[in-house]
């Protein structure tokens, strides 16, 4: 009875080998898919100039750039340097979506409405964004404010970089 346990054993070991194989290089084959992200940088400048006279803009491009097209090597050694000469021009994207967005003055100071005019056009853009399949990777923010007397300029810009797996 041993004997034929042992080779109804063996049997079922050899049966469940080849299920087993297919199943593991099926797993493997969804995790290289997914391992393939592409990314999306959605920039807001929204102006802090007194008056209102600024210019604020939500700026978005599908347009794509190969950043070693325009990268140097550099190194100490002056044979080894290469200097990349391309123009910019060559770097400039023309073709972008331009959303207009309030400035944070006007004549009467803060305006408060404009910022959530604002926040409410950004929302827009990423719930358009989310619905086509990206996700909000993470955000990261600056402000160049007035410095004092005679300086009337400034911006608070905030970049938005979206992700999701390449189609």
């Amino acid at each position: 009875m041993l004997f034929y346990l042992g080779i109804i054993n063996k049997k079922l070991k050899h049966i469940m080998k080849k299920p087993l194989i297919i199943l593991a290089l099926t797993l493997f084959s969804f995790l290289d898919l997914s391992a393939q992200v592409e990314y999306k940088v959605i920039t807001s400048v929204e102006s802090i100039v007194p008056a209102g006279l600024g210019r604020s803009r939500l700026i978005s491009t599908d347009e794509e750039r190969n950043y070693q097209d325009f990268s140097s090597d550099r190194s100490s050694d002056k044979k080894e340097d290469k200097r990349n000469k391309s123009k910019r021009g060559d770097i400039r994207v023309k073709d972008f979506e331009e959303t207009k967005l309030l400035n944070f003055y006007n004549l009467g100071g803060i305006r408060f409405q404009n910022i959530a005019a604002n926040d409410a056009l950004i929302t827009s853009k990423m719930n358009t964004m989310a619905k086509e399949g990206w996700e909000l990777a993470f955000v990261t923010s600056a402000v160049e404010s007035d410095s004092g007397k005679g300086d009337g300029n400034g911006i608070f810009i905030t970049r938005y970089v979206f992700k999701r797996n390449k189609q």
